[in-house]
């Protein structure tokens, strides 16, 4: 029997299994965007990889939403493998993952990606499939897109995961998802209280809110390129050299004006 972990994300999980079955080449696998005809399919199959019911509204939602990036793998007419992230203004995210932006980006036109499911048939797991999926998500909210609602206004695809989930973990962190937060207790499971990660992968010129450490980066890093700081820094010491220089003239003669009386 096949090995699993698997973790919670506002109610949908993902399950991750080792499999010692036969895989399929990535080259057969089609990808396509569910639609509302894939509905019992879909349901069926989450089913089957996730021990909990979904409401009927979260497949309809999913197989007929603009607001949900519902990707299908296709291998042989079949569904094996999807991803579903929901498009969303970061102004409406919950009180915990408001801070996976600077606050720069704290704007009603930002948008970020959230990453509800990710899961692969148990035959075809471990040959690349939610790789493939995960990759094709990034590409289409980081390439030129020039239609509403993604543009370049998304910029973070996050997601929460257990910390006890090596595996997940582990698949992130390979494809550049950066740890953002610990979250005490921020799972219920069995009635059990879990802690959680949030990961974050920055597009589009998003980015975490900036530290010491960054500032410091930056103006290094200006100073090697010489990108504009040292005519920024030669203007700021020449003025402040100006100002120097009257307020010590009008203080001499001051002076003057008090020793001449």
């Amino acid at each position: 029997m096949a090995g699993f972990s698997w973790y919670l994300s506002e109610g949908f999980q993902v399950i991750i299994e080792k499999s010692k079955e036969a895989k399929c080449s990535l080259k057969d696998v089609q990808l396509r965007f569910l639609c509302p005809d894939d509905l019992e399919e879909v349901r069926s199959l989450c089913r089957d990889w996730f021990p909990i019911e979904y409401p009927q509204s979260w497949y309809e939602d999913i197989t007929s939403s603009e607001r949900f990036f519902a990707l299908a793998a296709i291998y042989k007419t079949q569904i094996i493998g999807l991803i579903v992230a929901e498009i969303k203004p970061y102004l409406k995210l919950n009180a915990e993952d408001r801070g996976i932006l600077s606050r720069w980006f704290a704007t009603k036109e930002t948008l970020v990606a959230y990453i509800l499911s990710l899961g692969v048939v148990r035959s075809y797991r471990r040959s690349g499939v939610a790789t493939m999926l995960l990759d094709v998500l990034i590409n289409h909210l980081s390439g030129p897109v020039h239609q509403p609602p993604h543009e370049h206004r998304v910029k973070a695809i996050f997601l929460h995961v257990l910390t006890t989930n090596k595996e997940a973990i582990l698949f992130y962190e390979k494809r550049r998802f950066r740890l953002h937060s610990f979250l005490p207790y921020y799972y219920s499971i069995k009635g059990r209280c879990k802690d959680g990660f949030t990961y974050v992968y920055y597009v589009n010129g998003g980015h975490a809110p900036w530290g010491l450490y960054d500032y410091v980066k930056y103006v290094a890093r200006a100073a090697w390129r010489g990108g504009g700081l040292y005519p920024w820094l030669w203007g700021k010491l020449r003025t402040a050299l100006t100002i120097a220089w009257h307020r010590k003239k009008k203080l001499k003669a001051s002076s003057d004006i008090k020793y001449a009386v």
